[in-house]
């Protein structure tokens, strides 16, 4: 078993599964691969004649991706940002010809308790928190040249956190001190910023949040990629998004109701038949995790699950 195999719990797997409506000789892209766990079921669905692209940051995640899936010809893994979904795809051959592509939002729970990877303040690591450690900046890097300003409107508007001036007046005085590189001291440095606490949550837990999103543009590449996911889609496919908050949830939610309603034109024009521009159709209500998968994975609790199909 690869280490860290057992902490991975993929979220509304079942539910995931069934919202693809998997067909054995589909093609199917997950485009968050993370450790493997939907795509290990998409697999397990798909014939010998299905195929299945999977993309990920993570360069953890090809050697994951080798370990358990290297001898399966159906699966192509591509080292990449899921806003290249597009030319992943094309580069194939299957722009508008999938099936399905699943998105599995967020940060796997091996990236979470590994230290080294600096995305939790339970345990003392490198303040990094990139999804590809390799490229671009760390959030020490980041943290320690942003402006007063801009790191107070990230912690608002990321993090959704209360106290913001008060936590980015806090980082910007400490840093002047001593660059902030660790994840226990950027944790300690918000506790004390942050005059009362959110029962059962550590005080730094929105800030992490606004932090790591910022440093991935995780809400630049999400709001990139749901264009292409269309695109890439055959009439028909299913375009299955798992959100972990309410910020990626409420892109989400914004496109796919967007793509279903299509170009509104004023009422007083003399227009009938179904609207123009619609390219998706939605798929059900919003699906969450029942309390015997948040019991088992309570990571799982704020996991949001939205569907929508491609139409002609």
């Amino acid at each position: 078993m690869i280490a860290g195999a057992s902490l991975h719990r993929p979220v509304l797997l079942a539910e995931a599964l069934t919202a693809l409506a998997v067909r054995p000789a589909g093609r199917y892209a997950d485009a968050t691969f993370g450790r493997g766990g939907h795509a290990g079921a998409l697999l397990a669905a798909l014939g010998p004649a299905g195929r299945l692209l999977a993309l990920d940051r993570d360069p953890e995640a090809r050697q994951w991706a080798a370990a358990r899936f290297g001898s399966d010809a159906r699966l192509t893994f591509i080292q990449g940002a899921f806003s290249q979904l597009a030319e992943s795809v094309s580069a194939h051959g299957l722009s508008g010809r999938l099936d399905g592509i699943l998105f599995d939002l967020g940060v796997s729970s091996p990236q979470l308790a590994d230290p080294a990877r600096g995305f939790s303040f339970s345990q003392d690591g490198p303040l990094d928190m990139r999804m590809d450690p390799t490229t671009g900046e760390s959030a020490a890097v980041w943290l320690n040249r942003v402006t007063e300003t801009e790191l107070a409107r990230v912690l608002a508007e990321f993090g959704e956190e209360r106290f913001y001036r008060r936590v980015a007046r806090a980082i910007v005085a400490a840093r002047q001190q001593t660059p902030i590189a660790t994840t226990a001291r950027l944790a300690h440095i918000i506790a004390k910023a942050v005059p009362t606490r959110e029962p059962g949550k550590h005080p730094a837990t929105r800030a992490f949040q606004a932090i790591r999103i910022a440093v991935n543009d995780e809400l630049g590449e999400l709001r990139a990629v749901l264009p292409q996911a269309v695109r890439m889609l055959a009439p028909g496919g299913r375009l299955v998004v798992i959100s972990f908050h309410s910020l990626e949830d409420r892109v989400v939610k914004r496109f796919m109701h967007e793509q279903a309603r299509g170009r509104e034109l004023p009422l007083d024009l003399p227009v009938t038949g179904a609207p123009e521009g619609r390219t998706l159709r939605l798929i059900g209500r919003q699906l969450r995790p029942d309390a015997a998968e948040i019991a088992a994975n309570p990571r799982a609790r704020s996991a949001v699950l939205r569907v929508a199909e491609r139409l002609s």
